[in-house]
């Protein structure tokens, strides 16, 4: 069995300034974006593209820009309403306390979906267009997301057998039983693996939607299973079914990922 190494969760502290590993975690994510997101002007149809359809540098800046304020508030606001409704309805002003933690990516994700919109009416583009041009960035920032879960310590794993040479003891869960390091596999398959399956998918001209159904199909499938070695949230445990809220909210994503797939398939191929 391995022992969680008990990483400080702040970086760098200069007096009363203090840097934790998870904020640099997510400038490490957008980071991350705007680098991808850069070369993702070079993929079809977004590098054939002229005249006033054509995409530039700045329209990476402005969804950079624009997803960070969705990512930040849906996912603030999607915690406070999938995870603990009745607490922070009772504690109204806890909801703008980030410092304290608690962000949810399917919250997150709305508010991407929202803002987004935003960037194709501003811009005059099909919103599927804009969408297909995020997604294969998004993987790496998640990847980078559960490294900070990681290092905090936070969103350990289910109990797993003794025998399974990487489980690992979390002293902070309240037992010393061994664990599945799930942070270690989110970022693995939603992460990593995710990220170079789309990347490898968009690179070649596809139709309307396409990309954003492997998306949501890709995330929806890999978090699903992922869940079944993450430990549940104690104040909510299994639900119906004997799933997750993680696995829960999961469903609506591939379901609709597929929905948008077969729709995709009556749009037109674009020209390489």
């Amino acid at each position: 069995m391995l022992m969680y190494p008990q990483i400080n969760p702040v970086a760098v502290q200069i007096g009363p300034l203090a840097v934790h590993w998870y904020g640099l975690t997510y400038l490490a994510a957008f980071g991350l974006f705007y680098f991808l997101g850069m070369r993702r002007l070079r993929h079809p149809p977004f590098a054939s593209m002229r005249g006033s359809a054509a995409w530039a540098p700045r329209d990476v800046e402005d969804i950079l820009f624009w997803g960070v304020v969705g990512v930040v508030l849906g996912g603030r606001i999607g915690y406070c309403l999938f995870y603990k409704p009745a607490y922070y309805l009772t504690h109204p002003l806890e909801v703008f306390a980030l410092w304290q933690g608690g962000m949810s990516f399917h919250g997150g994700l709305l508010g991407v979906l929202l803002a987004m919109v935003w960037i194709a009416h501003s811009r005059k583009r099909p919103w599927l267009q804009v969408m297909d041009f995020v997604a294969p960035c998004v993987p790496t920032g998640l990847a980078a997301g559960r490294v900070g879960n990681f290092i905090n310590g936070e969103l350990w794993g289910r109990f797993a057998s003794p025998d399974l040479p990487w489980a690992m003891v979390f002293p902070q869960s309240g037992s010393m039983a061994p664990r599945h390091p799930s942070q270690i596999y989110q970022f693995l398959l939603e992460g990593l693996l995710l990220f170079a399956l789309l990347w490898l998918y968009a690179r070649r001209p596809r139709r309307l939607g396409e990309v954003s159904a492997a998306f949501l199909v890709g995330y929806g499938v890999l978090r699903f299973v992922a869940e079944f070695f993450r430990e549940p949230d104690d104040y909510l445990g299994l639900l119906s079914l004997g799933m997750s809220m993680g696995q829960w909210l999961c469903v609506p994503m591939v379901v609709a990922g597929a929905l948008l797939w077969l729709w995709a398939q009556r749009q037109p191929l674009p020209q390489a």
